[in-house]
């Protein structure tokens, strides 16, 4: 039995274990099967990155407090999160990648930096309780 190229189908030569007949197919293909699959996927990953982009740029010191119409005239989407957590007293921070956030009282929040992401670069950030 003949194998044939994953991406174009063309008759393989070569070794047995051959699945491409070039690495521009072989580049072809993997791109095909990495990129996102539908417009949701790319629309929820953008909106992801628009939030962590804007819980980023509010919050440069690590940890600090804004009001909900900063983030809303941002264009953050509270549907949207990659995680929460959930502290031993109740609180749930809600979280965009390491960049989260803690609704406080009065429309406000405070935006926090969580800690087990960031690199060891000597850089202080929050620890969530």
């Amino acid at each position: 039995m003949e194998s044939k190229c994953l991406d174009c189908g063309e008759v393989l030569r070569g070794r047995s274990d051959k699945k491409f007949c070039s690495d521009q197919c072989r580049n072809s293909y993997n791109n095909k099967m990495n990129r996102d699959e539908t417009n949701y996927m790319k629309n929820v990953h953008n909106i992801l990155r628009r939030n962590r982009r804007i819980l980023a740029e509010l919050n440069p010191e690590s940890r600090t407090k804004v009001h909900k119409d900063d983030l809303i005239a941002k264009g953050y989407n509270f549907n949207f999160h990659t995680n929460t957590y959930t502290t031993k007293t109740g609180q749930t921070y809600y979280f965009c990648y390491e960049h989260g956030y803690l609704s406080l009282n009065d429309d406000y929040f405070e935006l926090v930096l969580k800690e087990d992401y960031i690199p060891s670069t000597g850089v202080f950030s929050f620890p969530i309780p």
